[in-house]
């Protein structure tokens, strides 16, 4: 339940870790701050929390390198939070396996509300409710919703929760292009500002994954001026 959720920042502001926290808990949300990146790695795996907001300017050893390890072994969502708006800084911090990404400086409100939407996702709150399809096949490629998980040709799909959810979203909208503003309202729960490379970034990252083509994609086609479209016949042609 997302009131006895279990918070990690890793922020080695400490005024504003701290007020975070406070903010945070305020909103009946357990929150534990780790200061040094150093230590960041091993505190994630051992307390395996339920949601991580990892800086990514930090003493001893950067967010992106912190998120890059614990990815494989930490399956709770990633929000990845950082002064800097270079766009390569996200695109890396998504490539690292992060669900989300804040510039500061953020309103409390609004990073709140990413928590929520990131716990919401996570503990499958979001999955289909009574009557919907729980589970797609597409030839070798099977997606399910319940499970959270996807297999290709019976071997396990390594996904993030952020690129199981846009994959799932795709898959079960086959046939019909979503447009980046689709996507964006119904995976984040806000609107798209037109500039947010998120949703481009995670497509380029499922595609090899689920046995698309990256260079000619089949599976998952970009509609120019559009948006994205899965297409069930290519899914099921998989050998």
């Amino acid at each position: 339940m997302e009131q006895e959720a279990q918070i990690l920042i890793v922020e080695d502001d400490q005024r504003l870790a701290e007020l975070t926290r406070e903010y945070l808990e305020s909103h009946g949300l357990k929150v534990a701050i780790e200061s040094d990146g150093g230590s960041a790695v091993a505190r994630i795996l051992r307390e395996q929390p339920d949601l991580v907001v990892l800086d990514l300017m930090l003493p001893g050893e950067d967010g992106l390198s912190i998120c890059r390890k614990v990815r494989g072994r930490y399956e709770g969502p990633i929000l990845m939070l950082t002064a800097r708006t270079d766009d390569m800084d996200e695109v890396l911090g998504l490539e690292m396996g992060a669900d989300d990404y804040v510039c500061k400086p953020v309103r409390p409100r609004v990073l709140l509300a990413r928590i929520r939407a990131l716990l919401r996702r996570s503990e499958g709150a979001d999955a289909p409710v009574e009557g919907q399809q729980r589970r797609l096949e597409f030839g070798q490629l099977v997606i399910d919703s319940a499970m959270r998980e996807a297999w290709l040709r019976g071997e396990g799909i390594e996904l993030t929760s952020a690129e199981f959810d846009l994959l799932w979203l795709l898959a079960v909208n086959a046939g019909r292009i979503l447009s980046r503003e689709e996507i964006f309202t119904a995976l984040r729960g806000i609107e798209y500002d037109g500039q947010d490379r998120s949703i481009d970034v995670r497509i380029s990252r499922i595609r090899p994954k689920i046995g698309d083509d990256p260079m000619h994609p089949r599976l998952i086609k970009t509609v120019r001026s559009k948006g994205y479209l899965f297409v069930a016949e290519a899914a099921a042609e998989l050998q």
